[in-house]
């Protein structure tokens, strides 16, 4: 990085800004940053084709989160995940919804939402019969199997009360928070959170963090300082001028009940950032699995696992608390994947309009470096980004990035048009020499629809071979953007699907490193990603006209297990010490 500053000076300089009135700016940090000039396209076909599926396959609750037209709070700003979950374990994937509320109250039919794969397309609303009826303003999902029961337990977030439910296996769910021992003794509100064998027990663990200490009792009104501006126009008050949230290291006991380790692991001492997205992958590649949290218009954290019950937040030396100038960035979404097929998980990272969306290279050692200007992504400003991910979406072995994209405040374009309050979604084709390029009218029409859009999960929802992504948007129906990869392009695939047996049932925290036409391309199942959401634990790898491929699995308790020549274009099954248990979808 140059201009390198430290966290605390970084904080003094904070403080004095917020004490002499402002000079950091209102909210999500916006540096006012031009986009870098377009080269010349590619002139490469893009074989992927996405279609917004959503209103035939029965998706039509719409996501409410405050007032549509004027937010007076923060809170009615940030929205919600979604979530790629397959709850009753049929082997297709399901859809949950997350909602918010309005003050005084929103209409009864306002709810979390359970919608149930009828493997033709459709989607059955199940919300009711699954018990998942609930009003609130719900922020962030994570997955996995607390219980171990083989079913996944949610856990989700919310400016309130956080609620954790345990899959019962029978297509119901189970409020078990208080039992569980999670339950906060006051309104917090929870941001993002992930599921994690931190000390390799195979017993799932809990990291949650909190974004704003926020009362609305104790928040001025739009306008109200300089906090509460936005060019000059009145807006929402926040982050910056509260009072940022805290975060929380739970030890999971194995039976669906926690107990709290944020003090003893160290994680209580980070401190004065407001966290967003939480993502828990092995950064380092030392086997044990890290933090990162991206946070808003403050230096992001990386908790490094210290293989002893404690973590060291190392983010500011490791390259990823700031962009390569130095500053900080507004931090809402987290992709994490291997874009330069080197076989460590680099980082995408999602950031305010006028300002740059991040990319960091990963080392291998869990240093990182910002390649934003260099890879191409410079050339893109327009846009505040939420949910995104680094996901192969052609087929071609190399993963691309996606990202969608929504204003926080649909006052200001009646007076800017060019900040529209809906904005399209945004894909960087992967060109396989370390650049991308942003891909204009191509991809579909789903990818230029409009929507203030939130949280995003990436999937494979009609179990066809290529990566679907499903779509949160405020004051909407969902998106469910089927992808259809042209069969003409004879784009071969593999997906792997990891069973833990000694390591945790979900194998959250497992790695899988596919060797094919001399690339490595390595991936981890994760409990969150993108922005609040849940991706397919299937994990999905393009290969291009790689027909066979080699396997290499590193289960979350570190052991390693080789395969050989594996057949492409199907779901491949591994369980822990078995081997191959199960083939699918051979054509």
């Amino acid at each position: 990085m140059s201009n390198p500053v430290n966290r605390r000076q970084w904080l003094a300089l904070a403080s004095g800004a917020l004490a002499s009135g402002g000079a950091l700016g209102q909210g999500v940090a916006s540096r006012g940053v031009r986009a870098a000039p377009r080269g010349k396209p590619s002139g490469l076909p893009f074989h992927a084709r996405f279609t917004n599926v959503a209103a035939q396959a029965g998706l039509t609750h719409p996501g409410v989160y405050g007032a549509p037209d004027n937010k007076q709070y923060i809170v009615e700003t940030i929205g919600c995940g979604i979530a790629f979950i397959d709850y009753d374990n049929d082997g297709w994937l399901d859809i949950f919804v997350l909602n918010g509320t309005r003050f005084g109250g929103a209409p009864e039919s306002v709810s979390n939402r359970l919608y149930k794969n009828n493997r033709d397309g459709t989607f059955t609303d199940v919300t009711q019969k699954a018990g998942l009826i609930r009003q609130g303003w719900a922020s962030a999902v994570c997955a996995g199997d607390v219980t171990g029961n083989g079913y996944a337990d949610l856990f989700i977030t919310y400016w309130g009360q956080n609620v954790l439910y345990r899959n019962n296996g029978d297509g119901t769910f189970t409020d078990i928070t208080k039992a569980s021992g999670l339950e906060l003794p006051r309104r917090h509100w929870g941001a993002g959170c992930s599921f994690l064998d931190f000390d390799r027990d195979g017993k799932l663990d809990l990291f949650v963090t909190e974004y704003v200490d926020f009362d609305p009792a104790r928040v001025p009104k739009p306008g109200g300082n300089s906090y509460c501006n936005w060019k000059g126009i009145p807006v929402n008050c926040g982050p910056l001028g509260l009072p940022p949230g805290r975060h929380w290291l739970y030890r999971g006991n194995g039976d669906g009940t926690f107990t709290d380790v944020t003090e003893k692991s160290g994680v209580g001492k980070a401190k004065g950032s407001y966290g967003m997205t939480a993502v828990a992958a092995d950064f380092d590649n030392d086997g044990w699995p890290d933090i990162y949290v991206a946070c808003d218009s403050t230096p992001s954290f990386l908790f490094r696992n210290n293989h002893d019950g404690t973590f060291s937040e190392v983010a500011l030396e490791n390259g990823v608390a700031l962009n390569e100038d130095g500053m900080e960035q507004a931090g809402m979404g987290i992709g994490a994947g291997d874009y330069d097929l080197d076989g460590d998980l680099d980082v995408f990272k999602t950031h305010f309009a006028d300002d740059t969306n991040v990319l960091y290279r990963n080392d291998g050692k869990g240093n990182f470096q910002d390649m934003t200007i260099r890879s191409g992504l410079g050339v893109e400003t327009r846009f505040i980004g939420w949910g995104a991910g680094i996901q192969d979406l052609d087929n071609d072995g190399h993963p691309d990035l996606f990202f969608v994209t929504g204003n926080v405040y649909p006052e200001v374009e009646r007076k800017l048009p060019r900040y529209a309050y809906r904005t399209p979604r945004i894909i960087f084709r992967n060109l396989g020499n370390g650049t991308f390029e942003e891909l204009l009218g191509q991809g579909g029409p789903a990818l230029e629809e409009a929507q203030s859009s939130r949280g995003c999960a990436f999937g494979d929802f009609d179990n066809d071979g290529d990566v679907d992504i499903v779509v949160w948007n405020m004051d909407a129906p969902p998106s469910l953007l089927r992808n259809d990869v042209n069969p003409a392009a004879k784009r071969h695939w593999i997906k792997v699907k990891l069973e833990g047996v000694t390591s945790n049932r979900s194998a959250i925290g497992g790695r899988v490193t596919v060797i094919y036409g001399g690339r490595r391309q390595t991936q981890e199942v994760m409990s969150q990603g993108s922005f609040y959401s849940v991706n397919d634990w299937r994990l999905h790898f393009g290969l291009g006209d790689v027909a066979r491929v080699d396997l290499e699995v590193r289960w979350p308790s570190g052991k390693p297990e080789t395969f050989r020549g594996v057949q492409a274009d199907r779901l491949i099954v591994i369980r822990e010490g078995q081997g191959i248990v199960r083939t699918s979808w051979t054509p």
